[in-house]
């Protein structure tokens, strides 16, 4: 799998990725990104501030999207809970999906996996890594959890008022 910057002419391919994303949590009973977040205005601003990635399957198909963020995250300002390790030198993985029809092929683990990969290689200072998901989004805790991070603490109403998010991190080097 390969990430690949967006650009502007990815906006609407990318907004239709987190729509189907929405879509597949309210079916899962998940009441995550039913409101709005996260909004147009948001994906256009990780557009122009370099945030906003493409996943690439090998054959060059675009399967998902994600945010990568450099720290400080002031979306964290609040956190209920203590770091592994207290730094700026950290970046956040915000607002993955993958598309519907690519479930169930293992995308989101190679996903995550050619995250922190990137990451690793390319911002050798970063020392962590941190990503948060709905307290009732089972299946992102146990990817998360699979890929080696640990639960920290909790936010609340950051991205709505009344939601409880679960975050963690992994220390990358």
């Amino acid at each position: 799998m390969k990430l690949r910057q967006a650009t502007a002419e990815d906006f609407a391919q990318i907004m239709a990725i987190l729509q189907d994303g929405a879509n597949q949590l309210a079916e899962s009973g998940v009441n995550q990104w039913q409101g709005d977040y996260p909004s147009a205005q948001q994906i256009k601003e990780d557009i122009e501030n370099g945030w906003a990635y493409l996943a690439m399957a090998d054959d060059g198909q675009t399967i998902g999207v994600l945010s990568l963020v450099a720290g400080p995250d002031h979306y964290y300002d609040d956190l209920d809970g203590k770091w592994l390790i207290s730094t700026d030198n950290y970046f956040v993985i915000h607002r993955v999906a993958i598309h519907s029809k690519h479930a169930g092929k293992g995308y989101a683990t190679k996903l995550l996996v050619s995250v922190i990969n990137y990451i690793a290689a390319s911002h050798p200072d970063v020392v962590s890594i941190r990503i948060d998901t709905h307290e009732d989004n089972k299946a992102m805790q146990h990817l998360i959890n699979k890929m080696g991070f640990k639960r920290v603490g909790t936010l609340q109403g950051i991205y709505r008022d009344d939601e409880v998010s679960y975050v963690y991190e992994l220390l990358v080097h």
